[in-house]
This record gives structure tokens, sequence and C-alpha cells, in this order.
């Protein structure tokens, strides 16, 4: 398997000039640990993680110093520290040396990179644009669901591809794309569904997508997360 047949599409993103605020309620709103920063193109200029809000003066969190510490310490070290727990913009804070893959990069590749970065998710980008995402718990999905088989590669991405159209169309249920893996045509239904019907539903536009051998539903009866239809991981 690679990117493109695991990754999130419809993601939940933000520009240089949200503030810091509003990218706090999109994270909570979206129940999402990070967010990729887009410029008006859809190129990637950046991303910011739960980490990077984690000392901030309205909480009361910024990191403390004593005088003596400070004497030690070179000014830009300071300057950096309280950019980043005053600033309004996430131009000022966001992480700009950002790690990415191409959609055709293997999950080995992307699982060498967050072990090799101690990262969460990796953007996927094409011809230099936002394509997507992949995180950790995408490939804990695949483990889950049996692995990847490298001779039905080629017939599991289209139709997780058709699956992902038809259920944007009908839009009868919600459902997140990271809770959809194809493993040797077997598709893998994940996450949390609002009721029985939604989990039928999910099933019966599984079988109905050629090339489909099964369904196997993992899913939970729950409230649904807060957010729009396919939100980012």
């Amino acid at each position: 398997m690679r990117a493109i047949d695991v990754m999130t599409s419809q993601i939940v993103t933000a520009t240089p000039q949200t503030t810091v605020q509003d990218a706090a309620k999109l994270m909570i709103n979206n129940r999402i640990s990070g967010l990729p920063i887009v410029d008006e193109d859809r190129q990637l200029v950046g991303i910011i993680t739960e980490g990077d809000l984690l000392r901030r003066a309205e909480t009361g969190t910024e990191r403390q110093r004593s005088s003596w510490s400070e004497w030690f310490s070179p000014n830009s070290r300071l300057a950096g520290e309280y950019i980043k727990s005053h600033a309004r913009r996430l131009a000022d804070i966001m992480t700009r040396d950002v790690v990415s893959v191409g959609q055709l990069a293997t999950l080995g590749e992307i699982a060498d990179l967050m072990e090799a970065r101690s990262i969460k998710r990796v953007p996927v980008l094409h011809d230099g644009k936002l394509a997507g995402i992949v995180s950790r718990a995408d490939l804990l999905r695949v483990l889950a669901s049996g692995g990847a088989n490298s001779s039905e590669d080629d017939r599991d991405g289209p139709i997780r591809s058709r699956l992902l159209a038809e259920l944007r169309k009908q839009r009868c249920v919600n459902c997140s794309e990271s809770e959809i893996v194809v493993s040797d045509g077997i598709v893998h239904l994940w996450g949390v569904v609002g009721s029985e019907e939604e989990r039928r539903a999910l099933r019966v536009a599984a079988e109905n997508i050629p090339g489909v051998r099964g369904v196997e539903d993992h899913s939970v009866t729950g409230p649904l997360r807060p957010g729009p239809l396919f939100p980012a991981i």
C-alpha cells in the first residue's frame, strides 16, 4: 500500500494568518491534534500541533525563568520562547520545515519518517500542493485490517476511491476517510457511526462497489464527533 491508499484527502487546514485561538478551536471541534498550514494556492507552508500551543500566556503555562537562568540563556532563545507563548498568528509559531511525502510513498517509507523524526502525521503532496495526510492511526488500521497485500494493491486503491466518492455523493453517513481501509479486496469499516441504519448504509455502499470481495465491520455506535464530513486526523 501507498500513501494515496490510506491518506485522508478532505483535510482541516489553516492559513498563516489564522489566529492561535481559532486554530485551537479547529483542533477541538474536529478532534485533531495537528493542522497543516497552506497558502492561497494550497501550497504547504507549515504545520502546527498541540505541542506548539502547550506553553501559552493565556493559560498561564508559559515557561518561567529565574533571573539567574536568563543571564546564561542566549537572547535568541528567550526571544523564541516569548514568540511561542505570545504570538497571535500561526505564521509566527508554525513549523516551517515540514516533513512530507508524495502520493506514491510506501507505508514503510512513511513509518521510517515517523520513527526517525518522532512525528505523528505526515502530509502528502501532489505537485507541491497538499493532497492528504497520513497519521500513525492510519497505519494501525491497516495492521488491524490484516495488513497490505502487494498483489492486490492496484485493485484496492480504486475500490477505496470509488467507495469514498459514493459516500460523499450520498452524504447519508458521517464517516472519516481514514476509517475505511481496503485490503485484499475486503473493505474494513472503522470508527464511530451514529446509528444501526448508518452502519448498514456503509455496508450496503461497500458491497455495491465492483471488486469488493467482502465487508468487515469494526465500527461502534456512539455520539458522532463534530465537524465536517471526512474530517482529518
